[in-house]
């Protein structure tokens, strides 16, 4: 199993430490997180005051010149709010430069702020991703194509360069809780990121299931079936210690994400179920963090795939000793 992390840049809650500085730290965890080898690292993308990561590609271009092995990816990319040429074009160049490591995760996104900006009408969310993503999967696979849909000026026998060193640009597509979302990634015969961020992991397992029957009745191989999973997490040498570095930051993030949507406060109460044995957050001790994750993936059918997200306002020393310890204890038990 590959073991890795994926990060949202979070903007420091430290006022002594600036944004500049921030972004230097992700850059220094990157390249530690291939020291310790991990297998990938992965940026989100977002329009919030909270996270640094809209331009993404550039972090990773500026992680790709310190690091020798370790993936490089998105997660995820918001396809929908983006062109998808320039999006090849700059995963292209990512994977030039980090000599065949660029991948990408794309999705439609969890927050709808890219959508005024960029001037697009909610209405449209899934038109947009379905129309965007198959112009995406044609440019990765041709390198002259003919194309038209209702939201881009059409393509007619079009060149698109740069083209990646990999004869084929990874593309995972990334989900939550939809199931056309689950058929149509087994459809297109894409490796699926699965993001569960609450409840019970395990309640998914009837979606992955629809995703491997939809994959398998569309003529692909079980094996290019792929399932990743991004949990929240955390890892520090104690249960003790990993719960009490890792909850006020949860708590306040979710608090105030909650609000906007109307859900309830974060109680100490239900962080801890969240962290039992079957729920969906993985913070702990390097042993039972990785004896959950196996948990989960037998729940799962089988997982290829598990990235730790761990923006929750955590000093970045401290995101440092736990990437080591992800590296050191976690991943030799689980992979």
């Amino acid at each position: 199993m590959e073991i890795g992390i994926d990060s949202f840049a979070a903007t420091p809650r430290d006022p002594n430490i600036t944004q500049a500085a921030a972004l230097n730290q992700l850059v220094d965890r990157i390249e530690h997180a291939d020291r310790m080898g991990l297998d990938i690292f992965a940026l989100g993308e977002h329009y919030r005051k909270e996270f640094l990561d809209s331009a993404s590609t550039l972090i990773l271009a500026a992680a790709a010149t310190r690091t020798k092995k370790i993936r490089l990816g998105s997660a995820v990319t918001v396809l929908s709010a983006a062109d998808p040429v320039r999006v090849f074009q700059q995963f292209a160049t990512l994977d030039l430069l980090s000599n065949g490591r660029a991948e990408t995760v794309v999705g439609r996104g969890s927050f709808v702020e890219s959508f005024p900006l960029f001037g697009l009408d909610f209405k449209d969310y899934d038109a947009l991703f379905a129309e965007k993503l198959d112009l995406f999967l044609k440019l990765r696979d041709q390198e002259v194509i003919t194309w038209s849909g209702r939201f881009r000026p059409a393509l007619d026998e079009q060149a698109v360069y740069p083209r990646p060193l990999q004869q084929k640009l990874p593309v995972w597509l990334g989900v939550g809780g939809t199931p056309a979302s689950f058929v149509r990634a087994g459809m297109l015969g894409l490796p699926l990121m699965v993001a569960v961020i609450g409840g019970e992991t395990h309640r998914f397992r009837p979606l992955i299931d629809l995703y491997r029957q939809a994959g398998e009745k569309a003529g692909h191989k079980a094996e290019d079936l792929k399932v990743g999973l991004h949990s929240l997490g955390y890892v520090a040498k104690t249960r003790e210690e990993a719960i009490s570095t890792y909850y006020p930051g949860y708590a306040d993030m979710f608090t105030r994400i909650g609000k906007e949507r109307g859900f309830a406060p974060v109680t100490k109460g239900g962080f801890d179920a969240q962290n039992g044995p079957t729920g969906a957050l993985v913070v702990g001790e390097p042993d039972e963090v990785a004896e959950k994750i196996l948990r989960h993936s037998k729940a799962l059918g089988g997982i290829s795939r598990f990235t730790f997200q761990m923006d929750a306002g955590i000093p970045h020393e401290q995101l440092m000793q736990a990437i080591e310890l992800i590296g050191s204890r976690v991943k030799p038990l689980v992979g």
